[in-house]
């Protein structure tokens, strides 16, 4: 398949992922605290202290903002939004649920092998015809200028 037109630049894609997960940083900073527990240690026979971080929460944040707002607000974030993009299906129709679901699980998975799955995510959009990434396949969706 040749480019559509109306694809979204590389450039603006880029730039809105970075607004996006800065404000998804600024709403999950409450959720990724460190705190202690206190555990039994055998070996010493004493109490000591163990970190525990509360990514999870966070993570939930951040797929929660993503998912609901592609399916909910025309296929677009905040950063999408301002730099005048939306997510659609690769027909052209709007996004459904389950389609912006996919695409943030698969996002998200990928996110979860060790940076190197979302370098392959976001760098296949350097060269796909269609500009998609790994998530954008999976969900048969596209980013387009909206």
């Amino acid at each position: 398949m040749g480019t559509p037109p109306g694809l979204a630049g590389r450039w603006r894609r880029l730039f809105a992922g970075v607004l996006d997960w800065l404000i998804v940083n600024v709403i999950s900073a409450p959720f990724s605290w460190s705190s202690w527990e206190y555990v039994w240690d055998r070996s010493r026979g004493a109490w000591d202290r163990y970190p525990v971080e509360h990514t999870f929460l966070a993570g939930l944040v951040a797929f929660l903002y993503f998912w609901l707002l592609h399916a909910f607000w025309n296929g677009q974030t905040l950063g999408k939004r301002l730099f005048g993009m939306r997510v659609v299906q690769d027909n052209g129709a709007p996004i459904t649920v389950a389609q912006a679901a996919v695409r943030q699980l698969v996002e998200t998975a990928l996110a979860w092998v060790c940076c190197v799955g979302s370098l392959v995510d976001l760098g296949w959009i350097l060269f796909d015809s269609r500009k998609q990434a790994v998530h954008d396949k999976a969900a048969r969706t596209v980013v387009v200028n909206a």
